[in-house]
């Protein structure tokens, strides 16, 4: 069985360093399954993504289609250009795509139209929300996929109700979860960590990069005002993604204690991470993360494809609105945050579920 693993943007790696590994070990021991890594490039910038490889033991892609950044419609395209020589050079059994961004969808067409079977890992998500590019990703990806690899059983019943057969779903659990137990022993404070005197559980970390909430000045001016004022005194840690930098230019004094820095290599991000009194974001893989963590999450969306992170997790959701952010900020500074608990079959084994699978 030969299996094309596609990676396009920082998420992905995380998600896909456990099936990579999971691969491995099977074929060694005497099962007739292997893989080929194919890089989009999507995610082009070294600290994005780069460091990833090395820090996850993720080997080095067999190719890289080099796509980098461009609209929408403009980087879809040239993934499906660039991927379909690819595949048509090496044909496999199985094309693999993990998450929701415009990778998971182009490769996954491209596949679909060369009669290759589909494999979606994490199948079933939705926020419903159209506005989201991410969920128009999931919706086409799953539309065509052959093989659904679940998080959590409401992933399943998403997909039934859209007609999928559910002998095509499998819950497996959370492989982001699979890389994050595997590399807990392996976390590092970065520099900023001295730097700033930080302690553990005395300081915020976040991150914003969703275009509602960074892409006009005077709005992402307003959050980091409010965040700022609400922080109880604590330094927030703001490892700053790209598209939120530039609209940072355009700003004149901010918040003192709110610290900007580069974004950082996974095992250091994490490490800020578990040790942080809270984190602030949009991104939905930190839902999940912190709700493992045990970690309060204030997330700054009006929905989640990541449901659970609320109703079992460690997660609320705010929206925009500043009052529903005030109160969520009081509970935390009051003690008086939800206890969560860990989602059924997040334990680190996802990534064996779905090679066993497989191989049925």
């Amino acid at each position: 069985m030969k299996v094309t693993i596609i990676a396009g943007a920082r998420p992905n790696f995380m998600k896909i360093a456990p099936i990579i590994r999971a691969i491995k070990e099977s074929s060694k021991s005497g099962n007739n399954i292997s893989y080929r890594l194919v890089h989009t490039g999507q995610h082009y910038d070294q600290k994005l993504s780069g460091s990833f490889f090395d820090e996850l033991n993720i080997p080095t892609p067999d190719v890289n289609l080099e796509v980098g950044s461009g609209s929408h419609a403009a980087q879809t395209a040239q993934i499906m250009i660039k991927f379909e020589q690819e595949l048509i050079q090496h044909p496999c059994d199985y094309v693999l795509v993990v998450g929701d961004v415009n990778s998971t969808m182009a490769c996954a067409i491209v596949a679909k139209k060369l009669h290759t079977k589909v494999i979606h890992v994490e199948a079933g998500l939705r926020s419903f929300d159209l506005k989201m590019p991410e969920e128009i990703n999931r919706m086409v990806t799953d539309a065509i996929t052959d093989l659904f690899f679940t998080t959590s059983d409401l992933a399943g019943d998403n997909l039934m109700k859209a007609g999928i057969p559910s002998d095509a779903i499998f819950f497996v659990g959370n492989t982001m979860i699979d890389t994050l137990i595997a590399n807990l022993d392996n976390l590092r404070a970065p520099d900023i960590f001295e730097q700033q005197q930080l302690q553990s559980g005395n300081y915020w970390i976040m991150t914003l990069h969703r275009p509602s909430n960074v892409d006009e000045a005077q709005k992402l001016l307003g959050l980091l005002t409010l965040i700022s004022s609400n922080a109880a005194g604590k330094p927030v840690i703001f490892p700053v993604h790209p598209r939120t930098a530039n609209t940072l230019k355009d700003l004149g004094d901010l918040p003192a204690n709110i610290i900007f820095t580069d974004p950082l290599p996974y095992l250091e991000f994490m490490y800020l991470v578990k040790n942080a009194s809270a984190a602030i974001t949009d991104s939905g893989g930190i839902q999940e993360e912190t709700t493992y963590l045990g970690i309060p999450c204030i997330t700054l969306r009006e929905n989640t494809e990541r449901p659970e992170t609320v109703t079992i997790g460690s997660n609320v959701l705010c929206g925009f609105d500043p009052e529903k952010m005030k109160n969520a900020f009081h509970e935390l500074n009051s003690g008086n945050w939800k206890k969560g608990k860990i989602p059924e079959l997040w334990d680190g084994k996802a990534a064996e579920r779905i090679v066993e699978t497989l191989l049925l």
